[in-house]
């Protein structure tokens, strides 16, 4: 794994668009996240025409199916190599274990615990008591008895999951850089904080989005983040 904990959310549509952004800043980002709008996009090729600028590549697929279909599922990217695949940890223990065995040797599978774009209300609505909390210390129990190598969560929980799992490796999503500018500066994410807050609370990996990728200058972007940590 690349010392930098920057991992650059490519959201893009277009491939050309992806490769050209991910080429401007590979010196500054530790990896490149590829999530489901780019694979539904450009499927196994996408993967491999990204995989060239020669960073590691997170698949975030959010699996979620009976555990067979999981496993089969982990077992049809091995070819691409990933360095860390996400499923749900809601889908459950025998998922978790089967997506553990399935995956490729050197390639951490991840627990998504709670989206972070869900508070409470939402999670209310869909059945689950508590609080955010509660549902990521439940799931990341789960995950780690489940053999998984860590879970994502918000930058909110990740100090106490730490506690909890001293060697876990935590991905953290919905970041944003201190001093936001503008009203919708958090996009569709209710449960943010900065970086820097994220990797002093035992963030093993920050997922940066929108702040670099659909900024005027990326290079500058992520080179301002990559300064506070």
């Amino acid at each position: 794994m690349n010392t930098n904990p920057i991992y650059l959310a490519l959201d893009f549509p277009r491939l050309e668009t992806a490769e050209a952004v991910a080429r401007k800043v590979a010196g500054h980002i530790g990896g490149l996240k590829l999530g489901l709008e780019f694979f539904c996009a450009h499927g196994h090729h996408g993967v491999h025409e990204i995989a060239k600028i020669g960073l590691p590549i997170f698949l975030d697929l959010k699996l979620h199916d009976i555990p067979n279909t999981v496993a089969g599922a982990m077992q049809a990217i091995h070819v691409l190599e990933p360095s860390i695949v996400t499923v749900h940890a809601g889908g459950g223990r025998a998922m978790m274990e089967d997506a553990k065995a399935a995956a490729g040797e050197h390639c951490k599978v991840v627990g998504v615990t709670l989206l972070t774009s869900l508070d409470e209300g939402d999670m209310a609505a869909t059945g689950i008591g508590g609080t955010a909390h509660d549902q990521v210390m439940r799931l990341a129990d789960l995950a780690h008895s489940s053999g998984l190598d860590g879970i994502v969560c918000s930058g909110h929980e990740v100090a106490a999951v730490h506690s909890q799992w001293k060697d876990g490796f935590f991905v953290v999503p919905g970041l944003r850089p201190a001093d936001p500018h503008g009203k919708g500066s958090h996009g569709d994410q209710k449960r943010t904080v900065t970086p820097r807050q994220a990797r002093d609370a035992g963030a093993s990996v920050l997922v940066i989005g929108r702040p670099i990728a659909r900024a005027e200058d990326p290079v500058a972007a992520a080179r301002a983040i990559e300064g506070t940590l």
